[in-house]
Order: C-alpha cells, then sequence, then structure tokens
C-alpha cells in the first residue's frame, strides 16, 4: 500500500512517498513538485493523489538481494523470508512474517550487527529484552524462529556455526484448556439455538473440530444419503503485509486430520433446515447474493462466509451474555475429548475421531478427569491398598463422629438465627 503526505522544502512542495519494498521493508521517498508553497496547494495535492496511484517500488538494486557473508543481519532477513515463502504453508510464512518484522527485524535494525558477528549473547539479550513486554511463549516462538534462520545461513555457507544453540530456550508451562461441563454445554446451546453460531458451536463440539475445519465445511463433503461427513478442507485467515486474506485449503492440519465420521441424527436434520434457508435467502437475494462462497456450509443470510476474525469476536460474546466465564473457542474441541473420556470411550477412539497423529497428544492435551472420575479412582485405591488397623484407630473414628456432630448442629443454630433476623 502506498500512502504519502505533502512537506515543504525550501519554498517548494515535496511529495512524500511511503511504500513497502520488494523484501515487504517499509520505505520512503521524496519527490519534488517544482511548484512553489504559495498558491499551489491544491495542485500539488493532485500530484500527489496522481503519484500515489501511479507508483511503483524501485527495483533492488544488483547485489542488494543477494546473500553475502558480511551482510548485516538485518538484511539477511528479509531475504530469508523470500527464499522460505514457498515452501512452507501460507498460515505459517504469515506468522513468521508478522513476528519477524514486528519484533526480530526492528531489535536487530538498530544493532547493526553483521550476520556472521551475531553470537550467542546477542540472541540471549533479544530473549532478556522480550521477556519485559511479552510471555515465556511468545519468546520460545520468536527463538525457534530465530534458529531456523541461523540454520538456514549455516547451510548456505553464511555462518560457521548456529548461535543461537548456544542459548537455552525460556521454560514453557504447558498450556491447559478449559472445557466446558456437559451443563454449560446446554446452556450454550440453548442460547444460541435458533443462530447460525448456535450450529457452529453444536457441530464443533460435537465433532471436536478445530476451527478451520467447521468454518472450512462444504456441502460436498456431507453424504446425506449414507449420513457420513469428511473433513478434508479448512479455512483460515492469514495477515501479511497489514492485509487480512482468508485462506481456503485443501488440506488439514495433519494426516490423521483427515477424517470420515458417521452424520449425526440431531445434526443432519439442522444441517437439511440450514440449507433450504440458504437456497431460499439465493431467491430473495438474486444477484445479491454471494454465490463465491455457495458450496460452504456456514455463510450469512447473503451469502458471505463466516469468517475466523468473526467467531473470534461473537464467541466471546455470546458467553458473557450466558453469565459463562471466558473461554477459547478451541475450548469447545477440548470439551469433546473430555466428555468422551467421561463416558468411557477408548482413548486410541477419541484420537482418532479427533485426528489426532499421536495418541500422547490426546493424553496430555484434551482429557480433563471430572470430580466424578477423581472419586472413582480414589474408591478403587482404597479398595485396592489394604490399610491395616492402628491403635486407638475405634476411637479416633468415634471423636470423628462426634465433631460432624456437633459441626451439623452448630450450623443448624446459626441458619436459625439467621432466619428469625430477616
Amino acid at each position: 500500500m502506498v500512502s504519502g503526505h505533502l512537506r515543504i522544502q525550501n519554498g517548494i512542495y515535496q511529495c512524500i512517498i511511503s511504500y513497502n519494498d520488494y523484501n515487504g521493508k517499509r520505505k520512503t521517498k521524496s519527490i519534488s513538485t517544482g511548484l512553489v508553497a504559495k498558491g499551489n496547494k491544491k495542485r500539488a495535492e493532485e500530484m500527489l493523489s496522481e503519484l500515489r496511484r501511479t507508483f511503483v517500488p524501485p527495483k533492488p538494486e544488483r547485489g542488494e538481494n543477494e546473500f553475502r557473508e558480511d551482510m548485516l543481519f538485518s538484511d539477511f532477513i528479509p531475504l530469508w523470508l523470500s527464499a522460505i515463502e514457498k515452501t512452507v504453508k501460507p498460515t505459517t510464512y504469515s506468522s513468521y512474517w508478522n513476528m519477524t518484522m514486528k519484533k526480530i527485524l526492528p531489535y536487530f535494525e538498530g544493532k547493526k550487527l553483521k550476520l556472521n558477528e551475531v553470537k550467542g549473547k546477542d540472541i540471549q539479550n533479544f530473549c532478556v529484552h522480550e521477556l519485559k513486554s511479552v510471555g515465556a511463549n511468545t519468546v520460545r516462538h520468536e527463538y525457534v524462529l530465530l534458529h531456523k534462520m541461523f540454520k538456514y545461513a549455516y547451510r548456505m555457507d553464511l555462518v560457521v556455526n548456529n548461535p543461537v544453540e548456544k542459548v537455552d530456550p525460556p521454560r514453557v508451562d504447558r498450556y491447559e484448556g478449559k472445557p466446558f461441563t456437559a451443563e454449560e454445554l446446554k446452556i450454550l446451546l440453548n442460547a444460541a439455538k435458533d443462530e447460525l453460531l448456535g450450529l457452529i458451536i453444536l457441530v464443533t463440539a460435537m465433532y471436536g473440530l478445530r476451527r478451520s475445519e467447521v468454518l472450512g465445511l462444504r456441502w460436498r463433503a456431507i453424504d446425506f444419503e449414507n449420513d457420513v461427513i469428511t473433513i478434508n478442507h479448512t479455512l483460515t485467515e492469514v495477515n501479511f503485509k497489514g492485509q487480512t486474506k482468508l485462506n481456503p485449503a485443501d488440506r488439514t492440519k495433519n494426516k490423521s486430520s483427515c477424517r470420515t465420521l458417521p452424520l449425526s441424527g440431531s445434526v443432519k436434520i439442522r444441517f437439511i433446515a440450514l440449507r433450504a434457508q440458504q437456497e431460499e435467502n439465493k431467491k430473495l437475494c438474486g444477484n445479491s447474493y454471494n454465490k463465491e462462497w455457495s458450496d460452504y456450509v456456514f455463510v450469512n443470510e447473503i451469502g458471505d462466509i463466516i469468517t475466523p476474525s468473526y467467531m473470534e469476536s461473537a464467541f466471546p460474546k455470546l458467553l458473557k451474555k450466558c453469565g459463562l466465564e471466558h473461554r477459547r473457542f478451541h475450548d469447545l474441541r477440548h470439551t469433546c475429548a473430555t466428555l468422551m473420556n467421561q463416558q468411557k470411550v477408548p482413548l486410541n477412539h477419541v484420537q482418532a475421531y479427533l485426528g489426532h497423529s499421536d495418541i500422547q497428544t490426546t493424553s496430555n492435551i484434551y482429557t480433563h478427569l471430572s470430580w466424578d472420575d477423581k472419586t472413582g479412582s480414589l474408591h478403587a485405591m482404597e479398595k485396592a491398598v489394604k490399610v491395616p488397623m492402628f491403635e486407638g484407630q475405634k476411637h479416633a473414628w468415634e471423636n470423628a463422629k462426634n465433631q460432624e456432630t456437633s459441626l451439623i448442629r452448630k450450623r443448624g443454630m446459626e441458619k436459625g438465627e439467621k432466619s428469625l433476623t430477616e
């Protein structure tokens, strides 16, 4: 995006143009209008507008876009981003680009370090600097990204070692999601039962889908005749160079995530009703209906796709409306696994249902024992462990019962006194 403004220098209007160069780096350029400041403001503004419309960023000079051993690390970074752009998923590249341009590049630009001069202490200083403003998990991601950069530089024979390997990454506490209880999920579904959001929540919780999977669900993936639903397409958003774009893809997070599941009877009825409503909306809207997303299940009344960013704002509002504590939308996936675990579904079945690549992920992250589960485990241990009688055990039991009786009596008296004062 090219932006600009006027500036008067030595009595002459100058057009100051701001643009992204071929490496995505923000630069400015001053271009003289040749117009004296007095009486020419409107004409200068017209020249600025035309310049913004037609301006093309200058191509890099020969050698500027090449890897060199003595280049600045800050110059190496955008070249590395360009080199790996086509080797990773768009969502991954978007994450790399944003983290690099917002955090890593600004820090090292100020250091003026050459690529082959960066040492372990410089990486450590960066991590310490970042920990002052962001969490350990974010810094660990930045650490991993720096490691990738220098690993690439080492493979290109630009450095003799990877300085990031000399630094220990910050320790990160494993995040545990907060699954909804069956009662909380019921409240949530009842609150949005007549809305499209409610159906999205129902399908997500019922099948333990990722957000990208549920929003990427297409009609062609639903076999109403054989009652089968296939998860093989995703919809994500990528933020690249200041622009947010939708990224539909015929792939899932991993090979195991591509899965076929039975179609629930209750969900099938809702799908049939939704499809009929969409056909009606097409007739009512005519040419105004957005047909770009016509194969997608979750679109609004005029055919626009339901986006991840919309869910990010709508879901917390629904939780607040229901009086439920804040949770991530992804916790609906945790809920699915947890409820299946409570229903004694075997762990390997949960793994296949959710599309995890390994069973350890299912075990570590997505199963949370309820209080009943823990109580049941305790009772099992009490049966298994034969605790010997100890001296004075009978007397101790009698004391405990007397204390419990006294406590119950005391609570009753307090309750009676409270009733009298009321």
